[in-house]
């Protein structure tokens, strides 16, 4: 019985194992639609624009729009695609590649080395976030791409200037759900613990807790959470923190506490102490990597890459 109700199961595991990781699609010009998202007049003047950019600087710039990644990481597909296409001259290295996952809702700017200066990648972000974001969030696919290849040109030539998430008009939204909830409970929970200490230590220790925190409360709400919650956590705590050393220093908080919690009244008699120690730890490290033994050709379009390569520069982001 054992060995029968294994064998479908064998089965079902090797049928995954051997399931085809996402193939490269075919290059079949500058603007490659394949999740079928943009109008055929945008796609007209996206290839255009691009390719006067080609002819005028040499810098190769490709769209591709993909229904879904599937099980792919983005950032090693987007590297994956731009070699296999050979984006941009080479030993110039000038390709730029503007991939967009429909489905999952993610998009990436993978830049060739040769142009990492005058895109780097925290003007690829900007772009991500300040152009492109906005229209795909109404859902308008042609406006978003041309507004982030028309970025993308202007940076190259050095006429892009990245505008502030409020210039914006798009907020910094911190990391995705689910992960933003997970990680915003992990950290608040460890600030709250310390914070907690730091009011019921006695003496100049309590305010140098104070002190301390508030950089703490300044970057990883922010980037967690998003720039609206994290502000407003910073200012909770700017303000509660002596509010609360205020409220329950005195004798009518001493006396709630007493009343109403005595475990954290006989902590605000007793203090926090404080003390040094060694402590020890393991390492952690974790790498991540995608690689395929698949070949890939790119048809028998007239377009085609120049022979360069990614140096693995640019920006994600999600919308």
């Amino acid at each position: 019985m054992k060995k029968l109700f294994s064998i479908p199961l064998f089965m079902t595991f090797m049928m995954v194992a051997s399931a085809p990781a996402l193939e490269v699609p075919y290059l079949t010009g500058r603007v490659n639609d394949y999740a079928n998202v943009l109008s055929e007049e945008a796609k007209q003047q996206l290839t255009i624009k691009l390719e006067q950019h080609e002819q005028a600087t040499s810098n190769q710039i490709v769209v591709l729009t993909l229904s879904s990644l599937g099980d792919e990481n983005l950032e090693d597909f987007a590297v994956t695609v731009f070699d296999t296409w050979k984006l941009g001259e080479k030993g110039k290295d000038n390709g730029v590649l503007l991939l967009i996952s429909i489905q999952d809702r993610k998009m990436r700017i993978e830049v060739g080395y040769g142009l990492e200066g005058t895109l780097p990648d925290g003007l690829a972000g900007s772009i991500i976030r300040s152009e492109i974001v906005p229209q795909f969030r109404r859902g308008d696919y042609d406006a978003g791409i041309n507004a982030g290849v028309d970025a993308i040109i202007a940076a190259i030539e050095g006429e892009y200037t990245a505008e502030t998430p409020t210039e914006a008009g798009d907020d910094f939204d911190g990391l995705a759900f689910p992960f933003n909830l997970i990680f915003g409970l992990f950290i608040v929970s460890i600030l709250g613990v310390f914070t907690i200490s730091g009011v019921f230590t006695k003496g100049c220790m309590s305010w140098f807790m104070y002190v301390f925190l508030i950089p703490f409360y300044a970057t990883f709400p922010m980037f967690i959470l998003g720039s609206v919650s994290g502000t407003t956590l910073l200012g909770a705590y700017l303000i509660g923190y002596p509010l609360f050393k205020l409220i329950f220093g005195s004798r009518a908080g001493q006396n709630y506490l007493k009343n109403r919690f005595p475990k954290l009244y006989k902590l605000s008699q007793s203090g926090i102490k404080w003390s040094s120690g060694r402590s020890s730890g393991k390492s952690w490290s974790s790498s991540s990597g995608w690689s395929s033994g698949s070949s890939f050709s790119s048809g028998s379009s007239s377009f085609s890459g120049g022979g360069g390569s990614s140096g693995g520069g640019g920006a994600s982001g999600s919308w």
